[in-house]
């Protein structure tokens, strides 16, 4: 029988100093000869069905590779393959291990040495490929540095989840094409089970699994993640996971499945107790990572009542609950979403999260709600077990934007570093907004709590920004950059202490909704970039000035022939580090960098 080529080679790429395999498979009447030939010419010594490259060099990018396979009937010619040799990257000491960058939540990565104002252009930069995984990709990935993976060896890492409920980490630094292989992919998935169906619901469809961004701990080796599941009988999980940062193995007797209970008579209570029910809540906030303790902070799913307001705490060394807060036991609703936001924390170990709407008392004790109800509160929180309330802000007409749903939770918060007011007294300032497109500027030490005829808080900014809060606002080099619906992206500079009442500078694009979480990019406060993702079935990267947003320095529909595009994905904020830019889409991280 004549040869017959039944599996061809596959274009390879390597990094400088890596060998590439190439491999074919045939059949026909033995015996078979090869002859694997570079650039049409014969390779000495390469005559069997795989053929191993010596270490390659820059100049081998781009050679062509084919086999001859031949027997007594004749012979045949495989398709031709290419080899892309990638240069050997700087070694990275970037780690982004939380959701945009720190507790702060600033939204700024100040170790970007190859990104700048001038090679951030169409012809010097764009997509290099896509890293394609398995499902949505909601959170933010993040990224390791210098990781040793057994078998492949010490590697740049980037750890992806998806709304399929895997995980995978990929060869940060091998990103061209479509054809990356993670270094490893798990599923959280346990046996017999799926992830959770939408049950009619838009928000996050058409599968949930892995929503909220994980938190890293370099230290304990572990990338922890919060997946929901459901089984043959219809019954909702959501579960704990720590995974081994270097093989994805489950850590610490994990995973541990998620239940609470709160003395309360709230939405769903029974016999004086709110009990949390998995089939109504969705981990949509980033999880936090403090002092050894993973906090969690949930939403509804999809509004569907009964629900109230939790936050636990659980070890990060047992993954064992520690503590749980219920900020609603005696009410309804009360959901924590902030479009993907996760709680933020300053320096004394206090937590601060935004809640959307749900009941509150307007009743007081000691400026606190008399039931503990506190729906639609920007709110700070103890970090110790168990965890109190320690002081909020909710606006004077909090009942009003509650039941219209304009909650002040669909918004996320920024913590600013300290800044010094006009009488020369530093001052610990949060920042957040919400539907009601109100910037609302707290004082940490001191945050307003309620009052029904004004709102007694450090300062607000009415007017600005034009539509609501989607998303957080970013900080860099003092300024505060906001990206709201049907607006533009707006530099509001900090002065005395005090965010201007107009911005300097924004972009003539205008984002529609969600708006546009800006994340930015800089080598401490040089070559500011703010970034940030249009949402739309082709989605767009933008790069401005930091500066100043009206000097756009790169679009990712500037370059013919839809060179840098890809599709769009709600609420996704990007990730820079060492020199590339990572944006979730449908179905994989579309990366970009210098071309």
């Amino acid at each position: 029988m004549p040869v017959s080529i039944t599996a061809q080679p596959a274009n390879q790429t390597v990094t400088v100093g890596q060998t590439a395999t190439f491999s074919v498979a045939a059949s026909g009447t033995p015996p078979l000869t090869y002859q694997w030939q570079k650039n049409g010419a014969n390779i000495s010594g390469a005559g069997a069905a795989s053929y191993t490259t010596s270490a390659a060099a820059s100049t081998d990018s781009g050679a062509m590779f084919d086999v001859v396979v031949s027997n007594y009937a004749g012979s045949v010619t495989s398709t031709m393959v290419t080899l892309t040799v990638n240069p050997v990257s700087a070694v990275s000491t970037t780690d982004v291990v939380t959701y945009h960058y720190d507790n702060l939540r600033t939204g700024q990565n100040l170790n970007e040495t190859t990104l700048t104002t001038a090679n951030v252009n169409q012809a010097k930069f764009g997509k290099l490929g896509e890293l394609m995984v398995d499902g949505k990709v909601d959170a933010q990935p993040l990224y390791l540095s210098q990781v040793a993976i057994a078998g492949v060896g010490t590697k740049n890492v980037l750890y992806v989840v998806t709304e399929h409920g895997s995980v995978f980490a990929f060869d940060a630094d091998n990103v061209s094409g479509t054809a990356a292989r993670p270094l490893w992919q798990v599923s959280t998935l346990l046996q017999g089970e799926v992830p959770s169906d939408n049950r009619g619901c838009n928000q996050v469809t058409p599968e949930i699994g892995i929503t909220s961004t994980p938190v890293i701990d370099r230290t304990r080796g572990a990338i922890y993640v919060v997946a929901v599941s459901k089984n043959a009988s219809g019954s909702y999980f959501h579960r704990l996971h720590a995974l081994d940062i270097t093989s994805g193995k489950e850590l610490f007797g994990g995973p541990t499945t998620i239940t609470a209970t709160f003395a309360g008579t709230g939405a769903g209570s029974s016999n004086g107790t709110v009990t949390f029910d998995p089939a109504q809540y969705n981990e949509r906030p980033g999880l936090l990572e403090l002092n050894g303790t993973i906090f969690t902070t949930w939403g509804s799913h999809c509004d569907i009542s009964p629900y109230t307001s939790w936050m636990m705490a659980f070890s990060a060394d047992t993954l064992k609950q520690t503590g749980v807060l219920n900020l609603v036991p005696n009410g309804s609703d009360g959901g924590t979403w902030m479009s993907g936001a996760a709680p933020a924390a300053d320096a004394a170990g206090n937590i601060y999260f935004i809640i959307g709407n749900g009941t509150f008392d307007k009743t007081l004790v000691n400026g606190f709600p008399s039931q503990g109800n506190c729906g639609n509160c920007y709110v700070k929180v103890s970090s110790t077990v168990p965890p109190k309330l320690l002081d909020y802000f909710t606006p004077l007409n909090t009942a009003m934007e509650s039941n219209g749903d304009e909650d002040f939770g669909s918004g996320g918060p920024l913590l600013l570093p300290d800044v010094t007011d006009a009488s020369g007294k530093t001052r610990h300032l949060a920042v957040g907004s919400g539907k009601d497109a109100i910037i609302y500027v707290l004082d940490r030490d001191s945050m307003g709590k309620f009052n029904s005829t004004q709102n007694n808080i450090y300062q607000q900014i009415s007017g600005q920004p034009a539509g609501g809060e989607y998303g957080k606002p970013s900080y860099f080099n003092g300024t505060v950059y906001y990206g709201a619906v049907n607006d533009s992206m707006k530099a509001f500079p900090i002065t005395t202490g005090k965010l201007a009442a107009s911005p300097s500078s924004n972009t003539s694009a205008v984002f529609a909704y969600p708006g546009a979480t800006p994340a930015i990019s800089a080598n401490a406060t040089s070559n500011g970039i703010v970034w940030a993702v249009e949402n739309g079935a082709t989605a767009v990267l933008h790069a401005y000035d930091a500066t100043n947003l009206a000097n756009e320095l790169y679009n990712s529909n500037q370059a013919g022939g839809a060179r840098d595009q890809f599709a769009g994905n709600k609420f996704i904020t990007p990730m820079i580090a060492n020199g590339k830019v990572f944006v979730g889409t449908p179905n994989s991280v579309a990366v970009f960098g210098l071309l």
